[in-house]
Order: C-alpha cells, then structure tokens, then sequence
C-alpha cells in the first residue's frame, strides 16, 4: 500500500467506510435542518407578514444599513489598532532586552485573560469608578479599546509565532550580509512571516467583526442592536430578523477572507523571482567560440 507523508492512503475497505459514515453524517445534519425549518414553520415564523418588513427599503437605510455602518465602523478602527498593538508588542516580546521583554510578554498575557465584556464595560465605565469623577465614555470608545485590547494581545502571539516560525538560516545570512537586527526583521523576517500569519489574522479579524456584537450591552448602536431589538420592537419579528443579522454577518466575512485571499495570493506572487543561470564572460566567450554559436548580451 503507497503511504504518504502524513497518513496510509486508505484501502477500499477504508474508503467505503468513510464514505458511509459520510453519508450518515450527511443524513443526521439533513435530518436537524429538517426539525429545525419545521419547527419553525409550526411556530408561523415563515408567516409572510413577518418577513415583509425586509421587503421595505425604509428598514434597510432606516435601520439595518446604519447599524451595518457602526458595526464597520469599529471594526476598521479596532482592525487597524489592534494589528499596531499587535505588531509593537510581539516584536517587544522577541527583544533582547529583559526590561522590555518582560513588561510586554506581561501586557499581552494579562489583556489575553480577561473577557472582553469585562474589558468593554471596564473601559466605559472603568475610568470614572477609579478616578471618583463622573466622565463619560463613548460607547463606540468603549468596544474600541476593549476590541484593540483583547484582539491586540492575540494578534501579538500571531505576530510573535509567524516570526519564530521563518527558518533560522534566513536571520543568519542576513546578519552574514552585515545587516543589523533591525534590518533583519524588517527585510528578511516580517516579509516571510507575513504570508505564513495570513489566515490566523483573517481569522482574528473575522472573530473581531463578530465581537463588535458585544457593543450591544453597552448600548452601541450596531447591526445586531437594530436587528435583534428595535426592528423586532417594531414588527414583532424576531427568529426572521436574527436569520437576516445572520446572513449579513456571513456576507460580510466571506468578503473579509475573500480580499484576505486576494491579497495573500499577491504577496506570493510579488516574491517570486526567476532564477537564471550566470556564466562567466571569459567562459562564455570560449564555450560559445568553440561551438560557434552567436552570442548576444
């Protein structure tokens, strides 16, 4: 039997029996999505007066279409602040020095620890408990600071992983060169380590957009605030508006890993480079002499 690197190819036994625990699966997922849309038809969740509301472009640009935009809105600032975070604290975590080794290592386990509700609802109501004085803090402030937080934290150990990750002989001919350790992982380390972190930050960013959800309970005026509470408050809808919130959410994030892709593909394309053979002139000269051959440069 051919092995591959991982794993035996499996055998005809094998495969048929993969084969029928897939068909079992198949029909057991067929088989909850089936209870599932008829219990809900039971309950008149399918009713049309229900999902008529959809069909009205008031609903859109009056409710969903803003809160789409705030939950936008603090994910792109989040993404952008957390990849920062990201980026100094996880090269604090590789430096040489103890006294700035330690505080970031420190830093990111601390924030990776807490919930980030916790975070959220510190970060709004934190400040002024601590300091005696009533201030107030933005809702939209609030899930910012909890999402770049949490999210930097993690993005610092994706950070951190990707670089550990390039091959050592890559450092090593780069400080052969004369190149210091900055140069090193500016030049040769961050650019390999950039399409190896690829999809665990695609897949953090997608983890952060879905968190903005959590701006709710501070009363943040999101996609899922409009959804699951004024448009059900108003038409009495709420399974069909949490399907619909649902499918934007899924919308949204196939279009994040989709440009993710795009640009992944990109970056591999933009290093590759044509390697070429290169001959001595003297030796080309004397090679191409003997067996008379036109030689053009």
């Amino acid at each position: 039997m051919s092995t591959s690197v991982l794993f035996d190819v499996p055998g005809p036994r094998a495969r048929l029996r993969n084969n029928v625990l897939t068909l079992a699966s198949a029909v057991v997922v067929l088989g909850i999505a089936y209870l599932l849309i008829k219990g809900l038809a039971d309950k008149g969740q399918f009713a049309g007066r229900l999902w008529e509301p959809f069909l009205r472009a008031e609903v859109w640009t009056g409710q969903i279409f803003p809160g789409l935009i705030a939950t936008l809105q603090a994910a792109v600032v989040s993404a952008v602040l957390a990849l920062l975070f990201g980026v100094v604290f996880g090269l604090g975590r590789m430096s040489d020095h103890a006294w700035i080794r330690r505080p970031a290592g420190a830093v990111v386990e601390f924030f990776r620890a807490i919930p980030l509700l916790l975070l959220i609802f510190f970060a709004q109501a934190g400040v002024a408990t601590i300091s005696g004085y009533t201030l107030s803090v933005p809702a939209f402030a609030a899930v910012v600071v909890g999402l770049t937080l949490y999210n930097g934290s993690v993005l610092a150990e994706v950070f951190r992983a990707g670089v550990l990750a390039v091959p050592k002989g890559q450092s090593e001919a780069g400080y052969a060169l004369g190149l210091r350790k900055g140069g090193v992982m500016r030049i040769i380390l961050l650019p390999q380590a950039t399409t190896a972190m690829m999809p665990a930050i695609v897949s953090q960013m997608v983890v952060l957009l879905k968190d903005t959800a959590l701006g709710w309970v501070i009363a943040y005026e999101e996609l899922l605030n409009f959804g699951l509470k004024q448009i059900p408050a108003n038409f009495g809808n709420l399974i069909p508006s949490a399907i619909v919130i649902s499918l934007v959410y899924i919308a949204i994030n196939l279009a994040l890993s989709y440009l993710a892709n795009v640009l992944e593909r990109r970056s591999r394309r933009s290093r590759r480079t044509s390697a070429t053979v290169v001959t001595a002139p003297g030796a080309v000269g004397v090679n191409s002499a003997a067996a008379g051959t036109d030689v053009r440069f």
